[in-house]
């Protein structure tokens, strides 16, 4: 699988997300498009999104309401510079638009496509013995300390772990979930005293070759201010592939963190 086919593979998905072409996210000008509900999105995705801007660099692709539609391609027409659409203070002038839907700003997010050059160069090197452990060997690992390599919302997603043991003791596991068809996320938990030897980096390429062989595209997500989650993105061979920013109700503590 070479890069060209993996972002085919990405855009494509993103294309089901947003309700809208791959073709889209290469236009020369930004694009809008109402939302609507797919049984290909990722399955996490609570659709239709009030309003979701996705970039992979070229332009800006809005996916949202349909009352929303027009203030939110004149929130897009007056800002210059696509990265200045996903910042302050621009973004103030977006939540104005959001509020009309009782709705805010929340979610802002990286997404890293593997190189798979790189991932397959890396190896990553660990001290400590790594397993490989399918769904049912994992089936009991579902604790606050492994809350980002597996998700207790939605076991049933969760296909593959890899986990660093010292002396029979887990300390550190990567987990990838199918959220869509053809792309498994990962995630990595280390507990704090193993941190800063390269197990999350190990544990984190070994998944995404194991995914390959599977025949799935491995994707990583980070939130743009958690530089250490971005640091192992990119030491495990993974690249910045698309940006995503999604709005949610204002006053919903569980997304807006209380300050709905």
């Amino acid at each position: 699988m070479d890069h060209h086919t993996i972002l085919k593979i990405a855009l494509q998905q993103s294309a089901y997300d947003c309700s809208c072409t791959p073709e889209d996210f290469l236009a020369k000008e930004n694009r809008v498009f109402e939302s609507f509900a797919s049984s290909f999105a990722r399955r996490y995705l609570e659709l239709p999104h009030i309003c979701t801007l996705v970039s992979y660099g070229t332009n800006i692709v809005a996916s949202g309401r349909a009352d929303l539609l027009g203030g939110i391609g004149a929130y897009l027409d007056s800002i210059s510079d696509i990265a200045h659409c996903f910042e302050t203070p621009g973004l103030y002038s977006l939540n104005r638009v959001l509020q009309k839907a009782g709705a805010a700003v929340c979610f802002m997010s990286d997404y890293f496509l593997p190189d798979v050059d790189e991932v397959f160069r890396i190896c990553g090197s660990c001290p400590y013995e790594i397993r490989i452990l399918e769904a049912e060997q994992f089936a009991d690992l579902y604790l606050p300390e492994w809350g980002n390599a597996l998700c207790a919302d939605r076991k049933t997603l969760d296909r593959l772990a890899v986990g660093a043991f010292e002396k029979g003791r887990l300390i550190g596991l990567a987990g990838c979930s199918a959220d869509c068809d053809t792309m498994w996320q990962i995630g990595v938990d280390v507990l704090p005293e193993y941190r800063r030897q390269g197990i999350a980096v190990a544990l984190t390429n070994r998944l995404a070759r194991e995914t390959f062989e599977r025949g799935f595209v491995p994707f990583y997500c980070a939130a743009w201010s958690n530089v250490k989650s971005v640091k192992n993105a990119i030491r495990s061979g993974f690249r910045p592939g698309w940006v995503e920013m999604t709005a949610k109700p204002a006053a919903d503590p569980e997304h807006m963190g209380g300050w709905g």
